[in-house]
């Protein structure tokens, strides 16, 4: 239930933020500003010493939000796939096809979402079990990598991530390819603003950014 939960909410936005954040206070002001914009699905990355024990003190500040599916990002071992599920993690999310974690994902019913960036890949992420593949590095792959593999596996679900931008004609430019959805970091995020207090920028980016996708997928 929980996978088609967040195929259907990431479906129905196109836009899953991640991003990652030493500070507890500002990770939480980043969550609230997300789910007040409309995302409901979040991604947390796993790329700080301290991005263990900030994901945990976040679990209980997501409670309030029970239709939020709050996930962890760049998990590269079984390892840490199992302890941030053992955290509470509702889905996991990899910048490569790692064989071994998505095995462990799918023994315990869990979403995993594996990086690729080959047509090879993207079939063996879908063989092994995966409804949603992430297309990584997006900046480097291109719109027109989407379009390749849709022509050749046209029912594949496909998240372009690294280098979205959030505007209009980036935007157009990946769901014209065929993505089903976008994830969105660094583009979205101004870091110095936001540790200022100031989380106004980035409301509007992300309200902009889901009424473009609306628009453009209509």
């Amino acid at each position: 239930m929980i996978e088609e939960d967040v195929l259907k909410k990431i479906g129905k936005a196109g836009l899953v933020p991640l991003f990652t954040h030493k500070d507890l206070d500002v990770a939480k002001k980043t969550i609230d500003t997300c789910y007040e914009a409309g995302i409901r699905v979040f991604e947390y990355t796993n790329r700080l010493p301290n991005s263990f024990e900030i994901f945990k003190s976040l679990q209980s500040h997501v409670d309030q939000y029970p239709d939020l599916l709050f996930g962890i990002g760049t998990i590269f071992t079984v390892k840490d796939a199992e302890k941030y599920l053992l955290a509470g993690a509702d889905f996991i999310i990899s910048p490569a096809m790692i064989t071994e974690v998505a095995k462990f994902c799918y023994s315990r019913g869990i979403m995993y979402i594996p990086g690729c960036a080959t047509i090879t890949e993207v079939y063996q992420a879908i063989t092994t079990g995966s409804s949603l593949v992430k297309i990584f590095p997006g900046n480097v792959l291109g719109p027109a990598f989407v379009k390749s593999v849709m022509s050749v596996l046209p029912d594949v679900k496909l998240m372009a991530t690294g280098g979205v931008e959030p505007n209009e004609q980036n935007l157009k430019a990946w769901f014209d390819s065929g993505v089903f959805c976008v994830g969105m970091g660094s583009q979205l995020f101004d870091v110095k603003a936001m540790e200022n207090g100031d989380f106004s920028g980035l409301k509007q980016k992300l309200e902009d950014s889901l009424n473009i996708i609306q628009k453009i997928k209509k």
